[in-house]
């Protein structure tokens, strides 16, 4: 009970901008559990289908493969499905490697979405500390500008204390909110990277068991 009161006084001698503080904090922690679960779940869901369309790869078996990568809702789906598709009207690698950074361009976007917003959110919750705390401390000034001189220390150095909760909470606002953001960062990174490589499996894979385009018939001339 002592450290919910504790937790409460020290909130309402902050001042009203603890206030938009905490919204800022409620914002940051709703983009970053959001993030964290759609990258989550779309890493898993990454490593699912490459686990399973792998022999149809290396079979050579194209049209099986199409069929999983259509169904499938995944960054890595979307890829090889672009690939996929230009096999039947490209017959060169380059052809396929386009398309697919085509569909690279695509996906990336949807694994970065909202994730710099947690950076701007810590930004913004420090500078609101610091503005609470420079109001509050006019106030302070102001308050003890017509106090008697015996007491100004005193009421002083209790305003200053009080003006500094705003800052102080600004921080622990902050600080994990930069590094959500930076363990968002990596996740996004280590996807991407894993995306890029597949490309580059999936390519390879193309080149050895593609079917070897018809070879045309030698005819004998008679003798």
């Amino acid at each position: 009970m002592s450290i919910y009161a504790a937790i409460v006084g020290f909130f309402q001698s902050g001042g009203v901008f603890m206030y938009p503080i905490v919204v800022v904090l409620a914002l940051g922690l709703a983009i970053a559990i959001e993030r964290w679960l759609y990258l989550a779940r779309t890493s898993m869901r990454n490593r699912s289908l490459w686990k399973e369309i792998t022999p149809y790869l290396q079979q050579g078996r194209f049209n099986e493969a199409a069929s999983l990568t259509s169904e499938a809702k995944s960054a890595i789906g979307t890829i090889l499905s672009y690939g996929l598709a230009r096999i039947r009207t490209a017959g060169r690698r380059d052809d396929i490697e386009r398309a697919m950074e085509e569909s690279m361009m695509e996906v990336t976007p949807h694994l970065e979405k909202r994730t710099h917003y947690l950076a701007t959110f810590a930004n913004i919750a420090t500078l609101l500390g610091l503005l609470g705390t420079i109001i509050g401390l006019i106030r302070a000034f102001t308050a003890v500008a017509g106090a008697n001189p015996a007491e100004k220390a005193d009421l002083l150095s209790a305003s200053i204390s009080v003006a500094m909760n705003t800052t102080a909470f600004g921080l622990m606002v902050a600080i994990p909110l930069l590094l959500v953001h930076a363990l968002l960062q990596t996740k996004t990174t280590e996807i991407i990277d894993s995306l890029e490589m597949v490309s580059v499996k999936f390519l390879n894979a193309v080149d050895e068991r593609r079917p070897e385009q018809a070879q045309p018939v030698r005819r004998e001339t008679p003798a």
